[in-house]
């Protein structure tokens, strides 16, 4: 099963259209907010199942504020990530994980990816497809597979190159 994750593309879709192109066939795309009224556009560039939260700047969406999906034998939460402070750490993420019985958790909001794991959860932000904030300013997103034993991969990847394997 292939995932593409991503977010905060604030009606810019371009770099999705990119990310895409180079993932191949995916079976789920999720976008953790900040479409900017780009939600039916979004999912007309997929034939996969399309997971979208609201963002911050997501005023008149329609989209759920926060979803549990399950992917393989995994829950995992969408958020936007906003109302838990993220830009300060992920304490509000792991409450919520574990009020929730989750084991993955997803945001976006800070525009800068991440891909953490400790004590059976991860936590992930795909950072910005269109305005990326962290060194170097690079597109990003995840690309998230789930193997035939049913382990999760998890990858961030930058238009143009693969950085970061982990394997849960």
């Amino acid at each position: 099963m292939k995932i593409l994750i991503v977010s905060d593309t604030h009606g810019r879709e371009e770099n999705l259209k990119k990310a895409l192109s180079k993932t191949g066939p995916i079976d789920h795309l999720i976008h953790l907010g900040d479409v900017e009224g780009s939600e039916e556009y979004i999912s007309s560039l997929t034939d996969a199942e399309v997971s979208m939260v609201a963002g911050n700047n997501d005023w008149y969406s329609a989209l759920p504020k926060e979803e549990i999906v399950t992917l393989g034998k995994y829950r995992a939460l969408l958020t936007h990530g906003h109302r838990y402070c993220v830009g300060m750490g992920h304490d509000g993420l792991r409450e919520q994980a574990v009020l929730k019985k989750v084991d993955i958790v997803m945001y976006g909001h800070t525009h800068y990816p991440c891909l953490e794991q400790k004590e059976g959860l991860t936590i992930l932000n795909p950072g910005s497809l269109s305005l990326p904030r962290q060194d170097g300013h690079r597109p990003s997103y995840i690309l998230m597979e789930i193997d035939r034993e049913g382990i999760a991969h998890f990858n961030i990847c930058y238009l143009g190159e693969k950085r970061l394997h982990l394997l849960w």
